[in-house]
């Protein structure tokens, strides 16, 4: 017995175009993704192949970080070495993959005049702790938060939703993925965290000994980026924990 197909309606046609852009995208040059197969493509909806499985939970960790390290590696090896992160990159059809600095600026500024940045020196550390996270080798970042996940019933990892891509430093989705367990399960353990990134920075180093730098300072400046950056959604979409700003000033030198 087939399941019947998921379909994912847009509000805006551009936004199902992108969305369909990025899917494919992440087909040709993050192979170790497992994707559900697209099945109909209309102006204002997508279905997709059904995926029956549970989110990802913290136990889940260690696999999805092999993963996410995996496929980094395969995109810069096969797209990405040539991007940099403060300069948009370009899909084949010559329309615009988000560089990683513009658009947090934005978000960051915007967080400001929200109230989750309490002033403008607070606002002024964030930006500076973005610059300061602009390095190294480009990855992409597509949301990866428990939601985008499943762990189906043979213990595969498929992802889904490709509404959000742009490029982003090695560690930066693994940091994202980090603070949405985080907010969904509460405190993680220190030693879970470190054994993700080295789980990430493994699989990285097989594609090239390069991608395999982020340490824990950096990714302590990605979670202090996704504090503030989360922190509207927090009450939502199942986050029923705060992520501490703490994070905010740990390796921004």
């Amino acid at each position: 017995m087939s399941l019947t197909p998921f379909t994912k309606h847009y509000a805006e046609p551009e936004r199902a175009a992108g969305a369909v852009r990025h899917y494919r995208w992440l087909n040709a040059h993050a192979k170790p993704l497992r994707q559900p197969a697209l099945h109909t493509i209309r102006p204002d909806a997508l279905t997709f192949e059904r995926i029956e499985g549970r989110s990802v939970r913290p136990e889940d960790l260690p696999r999805v970080a092999e993963l996410l390290g995996d496929a980094h590696g395969a995109a810069w090896a096969s797209d990405l070495h040539s991007a940099s992160l403060d300069t948009p990159h370009h899909f084949q059809d010559g329309t615009t993959f988000d560089d990683y600095l513009g658009p947090r600026r934005i978000a960051l500024r915007r967080r400001h005049e929200q109230g989750y940045l309490p002033n403008k020196a607070a606002l002024h550390a964030m930006l500076g702790l973005l610059e300061a996270t602009a390095q190294g080798p480009c990855a992409f970042y597509k949301d990866s938060n428990p939601r985008n996940f499943f762990i189906t019933s043979t213990q595969d990892i498929a992802v889904v939703d490709t509404d959000d891509l742009s490029l982003a430093p090695m560690g930066y989705d693994l940091a994202k993925l980090i603070a949405t367990l985080h907010l969904t399960y509460g405190s993680l353990t220190d030693q879970a965290v470190t054994t993700a990134l080295l789980a990430y920075n493994a699989a990285a180093r097989r594609h090239d000994a390069r991608l395999a730098t982020t340490d824990r300072g950096q990714l302590d400046s990605f979670l202090g980026l996704h504090a503030v950056l989360t922190a509207p959604y927090v009450g939502r979409n199942g986050y029923r924990y705060s992520l501490p700003l703490r994070f905010s000033h740990r390796g921004a030198s």
